[in-house]
């Protein structure tokens, strides 16, 4: 199943450059048609969205390797060093876009054939809204980094797009020049922002954040449910590495249960865990009741 998973990532994450190439060379022929530093400011972004998609293919492949002597967790955590890359990818454009918009604004000049220019442009950014919708749906329910961190690009992507093609067809009504790279740099601040924003989420990853509070109770309320016969649940920990979430705990039973019957409570508790997260890898700690600690997790 996890095979299946990962191969539909790596279609995803190739269909993502296709589509890359493609959006770029339409904001590409909007620029050069029209000339304006706000398109050349959209099309720079497409720049790094095919670096990115390229870098979340290669991850995705990675990550997909099986587990190793070197790496006996397996490879998951390729796919945040992609999504690292991407964030300081963004960033960069940022900073290409806002030299831009500086030249501009001191030499500024009317967008040409700016109707032919727009209509290419608002095609691109409609190719680039589908195929986000796509990666979003499917990035969530493989549990894909890559893919979800390529997805939240592409969003801001669509949004800086239509914020420049309404403000470029306002340059051209009324013939304020100095909107032009005032857009520009507005789009520049908008990517500086979701640069800095997908570096904090995926260093997070590479830290071993974590799961979210929620999944966090509903994990102690499965273990509390489940874990019938024996005493208590403690030190639960957790930590995300790609699509996989890797679980922890001591569970202390009575003194005088069999190994059987601790390991049977073990099966039912990981049973109903990988119900609730598909992905999970749960190692548990059988410890006697004299390690009781009276905190973390009692049994229902």
């Amino acid at each position: 199943m996890r095979e299946g998973v990962s191969n539909k990532a790596t279609t995803l994450a190739a269909g993502s450059v296709v589509v890359a190439i493609a959006v770029l060379a339409l904001k590409a022929a909007a620029w050069w048609l029209t000339g304006s530093v706000a398109l050349l400011a959209d099309a720079l972004e497409s720049v790094v969205n095919v670096a990115a998609a390229a870098a979340a293919l290669i991850a995705v492949r990675y990550s997909a390797l099986p587990a190793d002597a070197n790496h006996p967790y397996g490879h998951a955590k390729a796919e945040y060093f992609s999504a690292v890359l991407e964030g300081a990818l963004i960033i960069v454009a940022a900073l290409l876009i806002l030299n831009e918009a500086w030249g501009a604004f001191l030499n500024p000049r009317a967008p040409e054939q700016a109707a032919i220019g727009l209509a290419v442009s608002a095609v691109a950014s409609a190719a680039n809204a589908a195929w986000a919708m796509l990666l979003t749906r499917r990035g969530r329910a493989l549990k894909s980094p890559a893919l979800l961190a390529d997805a939240r690009h592409l969003w801001s992507d669509v949004v800086t797009s239509v914020g420049v093609i309404a403000g470029v067809a306002m340059v051209t009504l009324t013939g304020i020049l100095w909107l032009d790279p005032l857009l520009a740099a507005l789009t520049a601040a908008n990517i500086l922002f979701s640069g800095f924003r997908l570096l904090r989420e995926s260093l997070g990853g590479l830290m071993d954040e974590a799961v979210p509070p929620a999944t966090m109770e509903r994990i102690r309320r499965i273990v509390a449910k489940e874990a019938a016969g024996a005493i208590e649940a403690h030190d639960l920990r957790s930590r995300h590495a790609g699509r996989f979430t890797f679980l922890e705990f001591h569970l202390v039973v009575p003194g005088a249960m069999t190994v059987r019957e601790a390991h049977e409570i073990c099966d039912r508790i990981e049973a109903a865990l990988k119900a609730e997260l598909e992905t999970a890898i749960i190692t548990i700690h059988v410890e006697p009741e004299a390690k009781a600690k009276h905190e973390g997790v009692p049994v229902l």
